[in-house]
C-alpha cells in the first residue's frame, strides 16, 4: 500500500530535514552513521514513507534535539502515522489529496467543468465517475461513491473546514445524468450555500475571458501556521502538489480574480435557481 503523507506527515518530514541541514550533514552522512540506505532517509524526508517514532527517534538522537522539541517531533510521528479512513479505499485514491483535505480549515476551488466532490449528490457523482473513470464494473463505482459519501462528512464534523467553490456557468449548463439528476444537484447545491461555512459562486458566460481559463484547481489552507498552503491540480496524467511559495502566491491570487469576477453568491442562488426550474 502506497504511504499517502498527512498535513502532519508533510511538517514533520519538513522538520528532520531542516534539523538535517542545521547538522550540515548529507543524506549520505545520516545514512552511513545509522546504518541505512540513503534513500531510507530521503523518503522520511521527503514524506515518501510512513514514519516509524523508533526512526524519527534515531534521528532526533543524532541531530542532538532536546525536549521538548524531542517530545513533540515524536508525537507528530506518532499523529503522522496513524492511518485516516481513506487508507481503506486505496484502491480509490491514488494520490495524497483526500488525505491533505481532511486536516484542511480553508478548501477554496475552481473548477470550470464540474461541481466539487464534496457537494455532489450520489446520482450526480454517479454519472460523473461513470463517463470520466471508464470503470469495467459497476462494483467499482459504486466503491468510489461509497468512498465519496464518506469524505463528504467532512463538512458535517464540529471542526468543518471552510469550502468556497467557484464553477462556470458551463456547470448549470452542461447535463450530467438525466434531468431529475441535474434538478436533484442544484437544488442541494443550494441547500449547502445556506451553510455558514460554505460558500458558491458561479462565473457566468458574460465574463468573457478571466484569469481561469487554464484550468481547474483547489488550494487547501491550515489552521496551524506552521503549515503551509498547497495548491492541488488534479489531471488525468497525474495530480500535482504546489507547494512553493510564490507558485501559492500566484493561485491565491489567480483564485482572488475569478471570486472577483463572478457572481455573488445571492446572485448565483438566483441562477442555480433558475436552472433547477429549466431542467425538466
Amino acid at each position: 500500500m502506497n504511504y499517502r503523507p498527512t498535513v502532519r506527515g508533510r511538517r514533520l518530514a519538513r522538520e528532520l530535514r531542516k534539523l538535517r541541514e542545521e547538522q550540515r550533514l548529507t543524506l549520505q552522512d545520516v545514512a552511513d552513521r545509522l546504518a541505512w540506505s540513503r534513500a531510507t532517509v530521503s523518503r522520511l524526508e521527503t514524506g515518501q514513507t510512513r514514519p516509524k517514532p523508533d526512526d524519527v527517534a534515531a534521528l532526533l538522537d543524532l541531530y542532538g534535539v532536546p525536549s521538548p522539541d524531542r517530545d513533540a517531533l515524536l508525537t507528530l510521528a506518532r499523529e503522522a502515522g496513524q492511518r485516516g479512513w481513506w487508507t481503506a479505499y486505496a484502491d480509490v485514491f491514488a494520490g495524497s489529496y483526500v488525505a491533505l483535505e481532511d486536516d484542511a480549515s480553508d478548501i477554496r476551488t475552481w473548477d470550470p467543468q464540474l461541481i466539487h466532490g464534496l457537494l455532489q449528490t450520489e446520482d450526480y457523482a454517479r454519472a460523473v465517475i461513470t463517463a470520466g473513470r471508464l470503470l469495467p464494473h459497476r462494483d467499482q463505482i459504486e466503491r468510489r461513491i461509497d468512498a465519496r459519501r464518506i469524505r463528504q462528512g467532512l463538512l458535517d464534523r464540529p471542526d468543518a473546514p471552510r469550502l468556497h467553490m467557484i464553477v462556470d456557468e458551463a456547470v448549470l449548463r452542461r447535463p450530467i445524468g438525466s434531468p431529475a439528476v441535474m434538478r436533484a444537484q442544484f437544488e442541494a447545491l443550494l441547500v449547502a450555500g445556506r451553510r455558514p461555512l460554505v460558500t458558491v459562486q458561479i462565473l457566468p458566460f458574460a465574463r468573457k475571458e478571466h484569469a481561469g481559463l487554464d484550468g481547474r484547481f483547489t488550494i487547501l489552507s491550515y489552521p496551524d501556521p506552521a503549515d503551509p498552503d498547497i495548491a492541488y491540480v488534479e489531471g488525468t496524467m497525474g495530480d500535482v502538489y504546489i507547494e512553493s511559495s510564490a507558485e501559492i502566491a500566484k493561485h491565491r491570487e489567480r483564485f482572488r480574480l475569478i471570486e472577483e469576477a463572478s457572481l455573488s453568491p445571492e446572485e448565483s442562488a438566483h441562477l442555480i435557481t433558475e436552472a433547477t426550474r429549466s431542467s425538466t
